[in-house]
């Protein structure tokens, strides 16, 4: 049997990257036509039928939803070639991340996955996630989720040399941060308001280009676990806490194994070992460009980075189209 960590090595880029290309290409074919469901449901069928055919045993931990609620690759089913006799690999994924996005033509929506060896990702309940992420070049601790966000600015302004006005935070433009927002902005810090896309969101604090200080606010915890993966191959620190609106959702949470309703969670609690993730755009924004439909093919622009090496490839893919072939 062949081990995880040779699988890894195996599926580095090209599989990984075909996985969400042929995601970002079957959304992209919905990009502006208002359909968010069925955008979605294009990228989950092709996300699939490519997982299905790399040789490995694979298990989606964070997925479209659990099953009752999830069709196709929801939390739990198994994905891969190799069902039994190949290596044992956990899966998070998200075929479309930024569905609104994606229906309204907006930036940022992409097809995202993350790889790892069995147990090494968390399996996060559906449930949202209160996070603060930063990119790498910072001393370890300087964020605390425990502390309040103006607390959180000072100590980022603090450890970069600038006063709190020059801090710019990245936040999901709902009503439920509205608070968070005149905070910041009480402290004259900008703030970078997005639509969707909260994986990208948090990535964005490792791209000096972007000029994103930190991530705030709450989004999906199975989108927290994707973007720690994502930290944890390019460096930053992240620390994410449970948010549980009902008992449903704490019931949820027990059937997941989560007892400690209230713990924040680190980095390596949400994404450890050796982890591979791969994004590819689907419309184009601040990471990737999005898919283009030219005459001869469609191009692809893609990111793999892995956690044991710290590298990052940026993959550009030009998919010829056959004489007379249609999408």
């Amino acid at each position: 049997m062949v081990s995880a960590s040779h699988v890894l090595d195996r599926l580095l880029v090209m599989e990984m990257v075909r996985v969400t290309e042929a995601a970002a290409v079957a959304a992209s074919k919905l990009v502006g036509r208002g359909d968010e469901k069925a955008a979605d449901r294009a990228a989950v069928e092709a996300m699939r039928a490519a997982l299905n055919e790399l040789e490995m045993d694979g298990t989606v931990v964070i997925g479209e939803g659990e099953r009752d609620e999830a069709p196709m690759l929801y939390i739990g089913e198994k994905v891969g070639a190799a069902q039994g006799s190949g290596p044992k690999i956990d899966i998070a994924l998200d075929p479309l991340e930024g569905t609104t996005i994606t229906a309204k033509a907006g930036a940022n929506a992409l097809a995202v996955l993350a790889i790892a060896e069995e147990g090494c990702l968390l399996n996060a309940p559906d449930v949202y996630m209160d996070k603060l992420a930063i990119g790498p070049g910072y001393p370890e601790g300087v964020i605390d989720l425990a502390k309040s966000p103006s607390d959180n600015i000072r100590a980022i302004a603090e450890a970069k040399g600038v006063p709190p006005g020059e801090i710019i935070a990245c936040v999901l433009d709902r009503p439920r941060h509205a608070a968070l927002i005149a905070e910041l902005r009480s402290l004259g810090c900008g703030v970078a308001l997005i639509p969707d896309g909260d994986v990208a969101g948090v990535i964005a604090v490792t791209d000096p280009d972007t000029t994103i200080d930190v991530y705030m606010g709450q989004g999906g915890a199975p989108e927290g676990v994707l973007a720690a993966a994502a930290l944890r191959c390019v460096g930053g620190q992240f620390q994410g806490r449970l948010v549980f609106r009902n008992d449903d959702e704490r019931s949820r949470a027990a059937r997941w194994g989560v007892t400690d309703l209230n713990r924040i969670y680190h980095l390596e609690d949400l994404a450890q070992g050796d982890v591979i993730f791969a994004a590819t755009g689907v419309t184009d924004g601040t990471l990737l460009e999005g898919v283009k439909r030219r005459k001869s093919c469609i191009t692809t622009e893609s990111v793999v980075m892995r956690a044991s090496t710290g590298t990052v490839r940026w993959v550009r893919g030009e998919h010829r189209r056959e004489p007379g072939q249609h999408d």
